[in-house]
């Protein structure tokens, strides 16, 4: 297993600013980053598997991250780890409310995998109340996400919501 290799795991629905700031501060810590875009049967995502991989493929090659790479998984977590060679789960945590889901979800991947190890990283603190759920929310009701997400992935929502 690398340990040189980290998995950033998420449904990604969509790529924010604050998911970015994670990749960057990943990007800095590890020698390669995947960014894994999955399915998470309890969340009815907006955007389809292959529109979240698009997005962050953009968004990924807009930035020129040039040790960040986005793949797509199914299942188990701890099974892609094994896939792909990694036993580094990168996650953020904006607030002391995430922690404990947090903190559930990484001893139940120890669990799974014993050598599989979780990285908190903290985004900059002007990202800590943003998530995908709010940026939604806020689309939804036409009010302005430019601040929240990349403009490509602005567009795409508008547009993605207008056709629903």
């Amino acid at each position: 297993m690398n340990k040189k290799i980290a998995v950033y795991p998420g449904t990604f629905d969509p790529i924010t600013y604050g998911h970015m700031d994670i990749i960057k501060r990943a990007a800095k810590l590890f020698y390669s980053v995947i960014v894994a875009v999955g399915e998470d049967p309890q969340k009815a995502p907006v955007f389809t598997l292959s529109e979240r991989f698009d997005m962050i493929k953009n968004v990924i090659e807009s930035e020129r991250f040039e040790n960040v790479s986005v793949d797509l998984f199914r299942g188990l977590l701890v099974h892609y780890l094994d896939k792909v060679g990694s036993i580094i789960i990168i996650r953020g945590l904006r607030a002391v409310t995430d922690f404990e889901h947090e903190f559930q979800m990484a001893l139940a991947n120890r669990k799974l995998n014993s050598i599989a190890e979780t990285v908190f990283l903290l985004p900059g603190e002007q990202f800590v109340y943003l998530s995908s759920s709010m940026v939604k929310t806020i689309a939804l009701n036409n009010g302005d996400v430019s601040p929240f997400v990349p403009p490509f992935v602005e567009k795409f929502l508008y547009s993605k919501l207008r056709r629903s």
